[in-house]
């Protein structure tokens, strides 16, 4: 095995140690079949990661092996790479790597990242977030078509608001909807944008969509994860590899390519033609606004409704309810 090799991404050398590594078992995919992945896709993975701040999930040895999160760059870190310094809930801080050029992605892919999870802030402003994140999550029971429909209905409902959004799939069973956002909003704004959607959507199709926190009460629905937008909360990134022996991509997809779409075939092997023939199909989008669902945030409270349960790891919030589950607390 080739011990390193040295690469220019971009007038920058970075050193890409044991290249022939295997990285995916299922195609024998390496290290540097990872590399090259990213190379291919750099453009619109830049788009939507440049100067974002990111969560490390790291597999030294490849998706079949042992794995970590790591929020803080190592010491061994070189001068040349770019962070900022983030805080968990608990106000606990770091210094996280931020997306500001390739050159960062692939030093980040030779530690063994295998995936990427992305703040919805800039480093050079995290007071504001510019990204509204659905996470349409299947419940047991639940199967692909239900979240291909529900996709579809969260955009019809988010058209009739006026917020136009953008479809990835997660690279596992879900879908992901996005919209870009103007720079008025903080993270507390945002969730609460999100819980009115997921409300909304749980009220209009209550047999398909729900937005219970709580899994017991969930049922065989398509769960609608408001705390994905929770502040200091990250989402698994466009375009990035996640960790599973096929090498499946979260991958932006058109809206009209939603009901012939298999995640699983969306691999670093397929991605890039897929990319050369279809194009990028978020760009050009532009900033929305989130005013119509804050209004029916407001008018949810002021018709009694209590703030959506939040994370455990988070403080207790103003006009949450009891953090317990339903059968839990009936017991008590």
């Amino acid at each position: 095995m080739t011990d390193a090799i040295a690469l220019d991404i971009d007038g920058r050398e970075v050193k890409i140690s044991h290249p022939e590594k295997v990285f995916f078992a299922k195609r024998g995919e390496t290290k540097l079949d990872l590399v090259r992945y990213y190379q291919a896709v750099a453009e619109p993975l830049l788009r939507t990661l440049r100067g974002r701040p990111l969560l490390m999930e790291r597999y030294p040895e490849g998706a079949s092996g042992k794995s970590w999160f790591q929020k803080r760059v190592p010491k061994t870190t070189p001068s040349w790479v770019t962070t900022t310094v983030v805080a968990t809930p608990n106000g606990t801080t770091s210094d996280a790597l931020v997306a500001a050029d390739l050159a960062h992605i692939i030093w980040a892919v030779n530690l063994g990242c295998l995936g990427f999870h992305v703040w919805p802030v800039r480093a050079e402003n995290q007071e504001i977030t510019d990204e509204l994140r659905i996470d349409l999550d299947p419940s047991p029971g639940v199967v692909f078509s239900q979240v291909q429909e529900a996709a579809t209905l969260t955009r019809e409902l988010l058209g009739e608001l006026g917020i136009e959004s953008k479809l990835k799939t997660t690279g596992s069973r879900g879908l992901h909807i996005y919209a870009g956002l103007e720079p008025e909003w903080d993270g507390y704004q945002v969730r609460a944008a999100a819980v009115a959607l997921a409300r909304e959507l749980e009220r209009r199709h209550p047999t398909l969509i729900t937005a219970q926190w709580w899994k017991e009460e969930r049922g065989a629905r398509v769960f609608v994860d408001f705390n994905q937008n929770a502040p200091h909360k990250t989402v698994f990134g466009a375009w990035c590899v996640r960790p599973r022996v096929g090498a499946q991509v979260s991958t932006p997809i058109h809206w009209d390519d939603l009901a012939t779409v298999e995640p699983d075939e969306l691999t670093i092997a397929t991605v890039p033609a897929h990319l050369a023939e279809r194009g990028d199909p978020w760009a050009g989008a532009r900033p929305q606004s989130i005013e119509p669902l804050l209004e029916w945030s407001r008018r949810d409270l002021a018709n009694g409704l209590m703030d959506a349960p939040w994370p455990p790891v988070y403080p207790k919030q103003p006009n949450e309810p009891p953090r317990v589950a339903p059968s839990r607390a009936k017991k008590a």
